[in-house]
């Protein structure tokens, strides 16, 4: 499969989102394989991992993110569950979960009840190691134009995840442990 193609055919030719888009996703994909092949996993999950982290954010499209060339009418949070039902449309229901799960540490049925009925009700948490490995790489990069290029430290990864509660700081630990061989 081929997820810039499948990119290209949501995003407009030179549009700021797509730049973007591409940018914050090949630094995402760069890190997660890099973790995956030092970590040995087999090849087929090494595929998964790169063609997943490409597609994770695919559904800004829909949300309303103006300074990230995102003009769709949802909040920004609805990114991940739009994104799945894409790739679920595309036939790829294993990419349209690693879309769902990847905000934050995960959104729990308590985090989703807090956005009173924006999101769907169900839980929307990393559970498989590719779905832990692409959400835990995500947290180090931003979609800042003034930032893209740069990937965060760890404290400055851990600070963007813990200010939604401290259980949320405790995952990102827990990924930490598991992906900083």
């Amino acid at each position: 499969m081929d997820p810039i193609g499948l990119i290209n055919k949501y995003y407009h030719s030179e549009s700021q989102a797509l730049r973007i888009l591409l940018l914050h996703s090949q630094s995402v994909t760069l890190k997660a394989v890099s973790i995956a092949v030092r970590m040995k996993l087999p090849s087929g999950e090494i595929d998964f991992i790169r063609e997943a982290a490409m597609l994770h954010d695919i559904g800004i499209f829909f949300t309303h993110a103006p300074e990230i060339g995102c003009t769709g009418n949802l909040p920004y949070i609805c990114h991940g569950y739009k994104g799945h039902d894409l790739l679920v449309s595309e036939g790829l229901p294993m990419h349209a979960l690693v879309c769902e799960r990847h905000t934050g540490a995960g959104l729990s049925i308590t985090d989703i009840d807090r956005f009173d009925g924006l999101l769907p009700h169900r839980p929307m948490e990393p559970l498989s190691r590719a779905e832990k490995l692409i959400a835990y790489c995500d947290k180090f990069f931003s979609k800042d134009p003034k930032n893209i290029e740069n990937e965060k430290t760890f404290d400055e990864a851990f600070d963007s995840v813990a200010k939604f509660g401290d259980n949320k700081g405790k995952i990102f630990c827990e990924w930490h442990l598991m992906f900083s061989l």
